[in-house]
This record gives C-alpha cells, structure tokens and sequence, in this order.
C-alpha cells in the first residue's frame, strides 16, 4: 500500500523514526543499523516501507534499501516471526550471518537474537532454507576461531550488536596477538 517515503527526519526514537511528510510526522519502524546510516535530525531520508495492518494498529516498517525490505518481507511470511521479531532479525544479524546460518546448518547464530532461543532457532533456519532465496554473490564467511568467538562474545556483553562486534573483529590486524585481552582491545579501538 505505502512502498516508500521521501521526507525530512524529524525525531530519533529507540526503535524508529519520525519522518515529517507533507506536513505529517510519520512513525517508521526501522532497524538498528539504519541509524549508523542516516545522518541524523533534519536530513532527508528516503525510506522502503511495508505497511502491517492489525485489528487496532497501522504499523510502517521502513528500510534504507529495497533488498533489506523483501528480506522482511520473507521473515515476517515465516510462522511464529511477527514485524518485531523480524525487526529483532534484521537489527542483530547482517545479510552474510542470516545467510550462513540458514545455508551452512549453524542456527546458533540466531539465539543472538533477543527473543530467539534454541528451538525457535532451529525452526526459523529450516523454514528460511525453503523460503529465502539467497543470493549465490554473497560472500560465505569462514568459520571463525573460538578465540574469535570469544571477542564476539565480549563485544556483545558490552552491548555491541553482532554485526558491530563481527565488524570490529574484521579490523583487528591479522598480525595481532592470539591474547584475548589484546584483541578485545583492539576491537574496542574501532568504536573510538
């Protein structure tokens, strides 16, 4: 019904915008990494939505690219997923995650996120196999090191999201120190 919006960001929320258009401040529910990429209050913003019609609520979901938004589209056709929890997906895992967690059997990767446990995990990856079409031009990522892992289990207790923690994780040096604590630091550089 409503395929995009072009305005002005208005005000920033926890989990979404206000974006003023036409004279109308519009509520859109967007993922956490949108904010990393808009540049604030009062920029222009043009946003892919998908509108979810409830019984008492009209609920806009937006995204910055049209690919992030048939993403959605397919986690929210998924039994058991709702916008929120699509929402969750789509703000905790990057594409390449998603993809490796459904196409290399790894559904531990979707207990990251809030409200996701084992079973629901395992069931969301067997679904998604089916349904998602993955795109062959995604790079696979290779598996990382348990110490790797434990950077990122670090990262994630200091409140980073996974895809902030595997993105800081990508620029520790690949000469630096097999120490944990060395390397936990210089992921932590990358944030400042």
């Amino acid at each position: 019904m409503i395929a995009s919006i072009h305005g002005q960001v208005e005000a920033l929320g926890d989990d979404h915008l206000i974006v003023r258009v036409g004279g109308v401040g519009v509520r859109v529910y967007v993922p956490r990494t949108a904010f990393q990429r808009i540049d604030g209050v009062g920029r222009a913003v043009t946003l892919h939505t998908h509108l979810v019609v409830r019984e008492d609520a009209l609920s806009l979901y937006g995204f910055l690219d049209a690919d992030e938004r048939a993403l959605f589209e397919v986690l929210i056709g998924v039994s058991g997923v709702g916008p929120r929890l699509a929402l969750a997906i789509l703000s905790t895992l990057s594409l390449q995650l998603l993809h490796r967690a459904v196409t290399q059997g790894e559904p531990e990767l979707l207990t990251r996120v809030p409200g996701i446990g084992r079973k629901t995990a395992e069931k969301l990856a067997l679904e998604l196999k089916d349904r998602l079409r993955l795109d062959t031009t995604v790079p696979t990522i290779a598996a990382i090191s348990d110490l790797d892992a434990d950077v990122i289990d670090a990262l994630t207790a200091l409140g980073y999201s996974i895809v902030e923690a595997q993105a800081a994780l990508q620029a520790i040096p690949r000469d630096a120190s097999d120490d944990l604590e060395e390397r936990v630091r210089l992921a932590l550089q990358y944030f400042s």
